[in-house]
């Protein structure tokens, strides 16, 4: 008979248990949620989450409160949400393609699969582009070029490893050409390198369009899905038949083990938030394009990106010893 009724008790526990979880699930959000940006306050990255955040943030009645955790190429802040945070959809991470770029390259306290992958937001504008004294006056010059001069054609990028040595590296494979690398510090390195005549050809963001506007460089592509407004005559990649989208893609995600239905309350605020005017206006001041990925298309772009740039670090020879 004790034991019958205390089956009984443990069933209802059970029941109260679970009928909590689902009311969590729908109540959510009941508190503020804390948002890491893993980059230093008042940079590109920092001014547009904090938009977007600040939109999301009305859509989910709730505020969002950002901390910035810099460090580790974006990957300090979202490491240390997959290890210490609750899968409560109350922390939450700006999740830059280095987090899952560098547990290829070194050893990690993390995974790629130790996250919840909400929502793909956006990606910065990434261009190849030369001096104005350069022979080549368009991409397929470089190609035809490099093809009768292997390694001859020299690029700069702002690193080895990097986003845009990476995504070069694909390009010229795609190409079958074969390119020299020479990495600097950062863009504006790379820039003045072009301006010098140290390199050919620089692969970076488009803060070498002052250049280009006073006549002493021309872009030659842009990596983005469509031509950007304010380089309308300018191809993208897949204008020039490369099946490529490369622009350093960000969204956001929690701690591993979230429940489905916080997942999309949060990814149908920040949907939202990357329709508002105003966020839109935010990105494009910093070069900055929506790309808007849902749940499923973003955990799927995720695990196809490792894919290809596992292959491409192996050959690179910057692919982590087992």
């Amino acid at each position: 008979m004790k034991t019958r009724t205390a089956l009984k008790s443990m069933l209802a526990m059970l029941g109260i248990v679970v009928l909590t979880g689902v009311a969590s699930a729908q109540e959510y959000p009941t508190k503020p949620i804390t948002l890491i940006i893993p980059w230093p306050p008042g940079g590109p990255t920092d001014v547009t989450m904090r938009a977007l955040a600040e939109a999301a943030s009305r859509h989910l009645g709730q505020p969002i409160m950002i901390e910035n955790k810099a460090g580790g190429a974006g990957t300090i802040g979202p490491g240390n949400m997959a290890a210490t945070a609750k899968p409560d959809g109350y922390t939450l991470a700006q999740m830059p393609i280095t987090v899952y770029r560098l547990p290829m390259m070194q050893k990690t306290s993390w995974k790629a699969d130790d996250f919840t992958y909400i929502i793909h937001l956006t990606g910065y504008v990434f261009a190849m582009f030369t001096g104005a004294d350069s022979p080549f006056k368009k991409w397929e010059d470089v190609v035809e070029y490099a093809r009768k001069n292997p390694e001859k054609v020299t690029y700069g990028t702002p690193g080895a490893g990097s986003s845009l040595h990476l995504g070069t590296e694909m390009i010229a494979e795609k190409a079958g050409i074969k390119l020299t690398h020479v990495p600097f510090k950062g863009a504006a390195e790379v820039n003045a390198a072009i301006a010098g005549g140290h390199v050919m050809l620089g692969s970076s963001g488009t803060s070498i369009k002052p250049m280009v506007d006073n006549g002493k460089a021309r872009f030659l592509n842009v990596w983005t899905d469509k031509r950007v407004s304010f380089l309308p005559d300018i191809p993208t990649l897949k204008d020039l038949g490369y099946p490529f989208v490369i622009d350093s893609p960000w969204g956001l995600a929690g701690p591993k083990g979230m429940d489905p239905k916080v997942v999309a309350k949060i990814h149908d605020a920040f949907k939202k938030a990357l329709e508002e005017k105003g966020v839109i206006d935010t990105l494009l001041r910093f070069d900055m394009m929506p790309n808007y990925k849902n749940t499923a298309d973003y955990k799927a772009a995720v695990a196809e990106q490792i894919k290809l740039e596992e292959a491409l670090l192996g050959r690179l020879n910057l692919l982590r010893k087992p």
